[in-house]
């Protein structure tokens, strides 16, 4: 508990100087930025506490290394799996906590934080979650998307509504898919109607590809679009059923499904790689050279987690690959160590 607290509140500190420039450019008060960081503890909470943990076990075990302790444990007929017990007990209840905190808190908490963030910070006006079906007015037009997909920036099922001054509808533009690159939007397999004012009809037009200029980013796109991280898992699984059963690619939303139960294992994980760094230091090196130790095994853990999960978000790697690979690894690796420390 006392490494969690001061991690949180380095983390915190950060996140403060970081955010605070924003919230005095748009006029808000000190107390909404005190509120804005209270609402998001519980998704840090979750981030770093299994940092807490490896840090916790490697300084706990490498004070009892420097006046070896862990040497007399084993001259006496212990073993190292004799300290793995009480850790691992710990652990695991730790990683329960984290997942019914990241199911039941995180999705309500993180959502009240991007309504500020976006509302109030950006100054953004407000507009309803939705997953799919969004409808967006623009200068003079209506647009319907019939989905979209904030990983890959894509949408599906598109209606692009123009109308004139009088606001009769002047084109209408449906497309099967759309792709946002290059700061503009491609749409494909495109049907246009354009009014005909000498004929009182509307012509019509095929296309394979083309680029529509339309003023809708993205970003729009993700302020209307509820994220996976503030739904829970069944608002999520119940999701993922409807957009496949329509025929579109869930692939990114099944990835964050994944992953939604991997991350409480990691807590399990770092506490047996502390274990084995802990075990095989020196007694005279102290708990520095563990720390560090441990410091680089956790950024390398999340370099690889971020690289997979990005190869599931683009349908590279399986969605329960994506999420669990780095698991797997580190999980290797972990037992490699504790055996080697044995």
């Amino acid at each position: 508990m006392i490494v969690l607290a001061v991690v949180l509140g380095l983390f915190v500190i950060v996140v403060f100087f970081n955010k605070a420039d924003n919230f005095m450019e748009a006029g808000l008060s000190f107390l909404r930025l005190i509120r804005y960081l209270q609402i998001r503890l519980p998704q840090i909470i979750v981030q770093i506490t299994p940092i807490g943990v490896l840090l916790a076990v490697l300084v706990a075990l490498g004070l009892m290394n420097k006046h070896n302790e862990i040497i007399a444990l084993k001259c006496g007929g212990g073993s190292v799996y004799f300290l793995l017990r009480a850790v691992l007990a710990i652990a695991v209840l730790l990683g329960i906590v984290l997942f019914l905190i990241s199911e039941i808190v995180v999705p309500i908490t993180i959502s009240k934080a991007n309504r500020i963030w976006l509302t109030e910070v950006k100054q953004k006006p407000a507009l309803a979650t939705r997953q799919k079906n969004i409808w967006i007015k623009g200068n003079r037009s209506i647009y319907f998307i019939k989905y979209f997909n904030p990983q890959n920036q894509t949408m599906s099922g598109v209606t692009l509504n123009y109308f004139d001054n009088e606001f009769k509808l002047s084109k209408r533009v449906d497309a099967n898919s759309a792709l946002f690159e290059k700061d503009k939007w491609t749409f494909y397999e495109i049907m246009e109607q354009r009014f005909n004012a000498e004929t009182n009809s509307y012509d019509v037009q095929f296309y394979p590809h083309r680029v529509e200029k339309v003023d809708i980013l993205p970003e729009d796109l993700k302020r209307v679009f509820k994220q996976s991280e503030e739904m829970n898992i069944a608002e999520l699984f119940t999701y993922i059923q409807e957009v496949e059963s329509e025929g579109y690619d869930s692939a990114a939303f099944r990835v964050d499904l994944h992953a939604r139960f991997a991350l409480p294992f990691l807590t399990v994980i770092v506490c047996i790689i502390a274990i084995g760094i802990a075990a095989k230091r020196k007694g005279q090196e102290g708990p520095s050279v563990s720390i560090a130790l441990g410091a680089v095994m956790v950024f390398l853990y999340w370099v690889l987690h971020s690289f997979c999960l990005s190869l599931g978000y683009g349908g590279m790697l399986p969605p329960f690959i994506a999420a669990w690979i780095s698991n797997i690894i580190f999980s290797c690796y972990a037992v490699f160590l504790l055996i080697n420390a044995e």
